[in-house]
């Protein structure tokens, strides 16, 4: 359970709250990409998991150890959408080969690219960026779909805006493909702000978002979500989105005046 998971159970009723079921992984089929790093730098490495043996990967994730205490955490995990990973290049012994900082914004879509059009599927649906940058995979059509359908969920009684934030998490994490690619990891972060439309209308907020806005009716409400990416970046032609995973943060607005009617 992420911290905001459990934040936003904590804001239900014992009786609302859905039991916790940590999620696991089959240790036998875990497949390790294991960078050969230089001397100083942050020791790393990337895992596909399966929750089932004989499955195909249905998560990757990234595992850092710390400076500070040299255990092992796990920093970013990406629910994949069915799609095949890329066949990663590793040398003789096994171990997956890193593209270095140095090197990472040199491919032709580095990781500020990527962040910035996953952010343009969510804010345009990817009419700026987005559908440039990535070919049409279940991951970015998911994006775009939350788009089309949040943005107008409210009809003419109200709007939904989403829009790029600063993001806490800027590393990315990139392991060297066979067809002279690459597969990165990366974090990115979004907003997305609900408005009512006029005077007279308030915006209710539901359950889940009891933890940040209790129960008192808003004006407008602000959300805040990071989210973990990933995406192959091939020598040649566009990059695809393969999976990604969001967690709402934060939630805060200004309290609409009593006695308004509800938009949601």
């Amino acid at each position: 359970m992420s911290v905001a998971d459990y934040t936003e159970a904590e804001g239900l009723p014992k009786a609302d709250r859905t039991p916790y079921k940590a999620w696991s992984y089959d240790t036998a089929s875990a497949k390790l990409y294991i960078p050969r790093l230089p001397p100083g730098q942050d020791r790393w490495f990337a895992a596909a998991l399966s929750d089932q043996k004989g499955t195909a990967p249905s998560r990757l994730a990234v595992f850092v150890e710390s400076p500070s205490n040299r255990r092992w955490e796990m920093v970013s995990v990406v629910d994949l959408d069915g799609t095949t990973l890329p066949s990663v290049a590793l040398d003789q012994t096994g171990y997956a080969t890193a593209v270095a900082t140095k090197d990472i914004q040199q491919l032709a879509a580095g990781p500020d690219l990527l962040r910035a059009a996953v952010l343009d599927n969510f804010a345009t649906g990817g009419a700026t960026t987005g559908t440039k940058v990535f070919a049409p995979t279940v991951a970015s059509r998911r994006q775009i779909r939350v788009h089309d359908t949040t943005g107008n969920q409210y009809g003419k009684l109200g709007t939904s805006v989403f829009a790029g934030a600063p993001s806490r998490y800027t590393d990315a994490y990139a392991l060297k493909t066979t067809d002279g690619g690459a597969l990165i990891l990366f974090s990115h972060t979004h907003t997305q702000t609900d408005a009512v439309a006029r005077l007279g209308l308030q915006i209710t907020p539901n359950k889940d978002d009891r933890a940040w806005l209790h129960d008192v009716p808003r004006s407008s409400i602000q959300y805040t979500f990071v989210c973990s990416d990933a995406a192959t970046v091939p020598a040649k032609g566009p990059s695809q989105l393969i999976g990604y995973t969001c967690a709402r943060t934060n939630a805060f607005g200004p309290p609409a005046a009593s006695r308004q009617p509800n938009l949601a």
